[in-house]
């Protein structure tokens, strides 16, 4: 090198700031480093909620707010529940390069609120302040969690840009459906900060797998609950199932870029972040949500425990006790075999169909003989009984294969069975 040794030093400091920094292996051993972007909407107070779980949950968050979110929420707001220093231009601490630093250091980036405007340069590589230059940096997964009325959501300019997003791999979550600003309710509504926080903490959880969405651009339909057979105005013929398994499927297969349709029989859990929910009560109901969804799914995932049988007839008032005579028989008819009919009549070439069932006794001949008999590409199959009943947090099953194949998936959460089911999807998918 030429010049003067003061020369050589400037230039020498230069190149250090022009290579992309990586981190360290005690960097890489410390807690994940979490951009929190926020736009400039009214939803970016919720972003508070969403920064104190992360920091609470020991995640090193950098907030990175726009000139219009500091419209709503200031600087010194952001500084005191993240405790980091908040970056908010491109030409603060220059020496630090702070719009290439950010975005190289990230595990996880996610933008919440993202406004039909963020979502719009991000979808065409805009840099024209911090936290877009951050998502041009960033080699990270990123989140995005839309707000804004239903209206701009709804333009065919978003949902192009959203598409040409979750194309290149980001994870865009469906916004919720409720009240907006003033007197206006659709969609269009942030996500709970909650569930917002329980995607990005699943996309983490994944590790280097989650930068890239391999269920992005796909539509994924998932049943989960139980279904109920009325028999009077207050009694039903129901089972156990929470609706847990079949919300862990929802929820994993949106952080992993799935837009999804979530079909909930009888459930009392809260919505998960991204996903479009469709109540049903009865099999019969669940058929017709079913066949619609289905349409246009590339996967359907039946995880609900769809009751077998209805009674024949149902009383309009309530039936009932006769002193001295033993009540009447309940007469029986069967209900719809959905997972049966999905199969049999799929949407389109390539869609896959994937089935539940609960055994008691010889699970795996049984969950052959049904895999068989319901014409499904995979069968989740588990056993229940005394010591293994609905309801609980955690699960263990076999995933049978119409190629053959089976997959023990160990005792554990029951997210960790729904990431099996989705890895062997998605395979299959692509």
């Amino acid at each position: 090198m030429n010049g003067r040794p003061e020369q050589q030093e400037e230039h020498a400091q230069q190149e250090e700031h022009a290579q992309p920094e990586r981190r360290d292996t005690a960097d890489t051993a410390g807690p994940p480093r979490v951009v929190l972007g926020v736009s400039g909407g009214i939803a970016a107070y919720k972003a508070c909620e969403l920064l104190r779980r992360f920091t609470e949950s020991g995640h090193r968050t950098t907030v990175v707010p726009t000139a219009s979110a500091l419209h709503f929420v200031g600087e010194a707001t952001w500084a005191a529940l993240s405790g980091q220093p908040v970056a908010t231009e491109v030409w603060e601490s220059v020496h630090q390069v702070p719009h290439v630093r950010i975005g190289q250091h990230a595990d996880l980036v996610v933008v919440a609120p993202a406004t039909a405007d963020l979502l719009a340069k991000a979808a065409h590589g805009m840099a024209d302040d911090l936290l877009t230059n951050t998502l041009l940096t960033a080699r990270c997964p990123v989140v995005f969690a839309p707000a804004m009325h239903t209206e701009m959501w709804e333009h065919p300019a978003t949902q192009e840009n959203v598409a040409t997003l979750r194309r290149r791999g980001a994870i865009v979550i469906e916004p919720a459906v409720g009240r907006l600003t003033g007197v206006d309710t659709g969609k269009g509504r942030l996500p709970d900060p909650a569930a917002i926080f329980e995607t990005c903490r699943r996309v983490l959880a994944r590790g280097d797998r989650a930068t890239v969405a391999d269920l992005a651009g796909r539509h994924v339909v998932v049943s989960a609950g139980g279904t109920r057979e009325p028999l009077d105005p207050v009694r039903f013929l129901g089972n156990r199932s929470s609706g847990k398994q079949g919300y862990a499927l929802a929820a994993v297969a949106a952080a992993r870029g799935a837009r999804v349709t979530l079909l909930a029989a009888n459930t009392e859990l809260p919505d998960p972040a991204g996903v479009d929910v469709v109540r049903v009560s009865t099999a019969v109901e669940l058929r017709e949500a079913a066949l619609k969804a289905a349409a246009d799914a590339d996967a359907v995932v039946m995880a609900a425990a769809v009751a077998d049988f209805r009674p024949a007839q149902y009383a309009t008032g309530k039936i009932k006790k006769v002193e001295g005579h033993e009540p009447a028989p309940v007469a029986l008819v069967r209900n719809p075999d959905i997972l049966a009919e999905l199969s049999e009549r799929r949407a389109a070439p390539g869609q896959l169909v994937v089935g539940f069932a609960a055994e008691t006794d010889d699970v795996l001949a049984n969950g052959r003989a049904k895999l068989a008999r319901k014409g499904c590409d995979l069968l989740v199959v588990n056993e229940v009984g005394e010591r293994k009943v609905f309801g609980g947090d955690t699960n263990e099953a076999v995933v049978l294969g119409a190629d053959g194949s089976d997959t023990p998936v160990p005792y554990g959460p029951k997210e960790a069975l729904a990431e099996v089911v989705w890895d062997l999807v998605a395979v299959r998918l692509a």
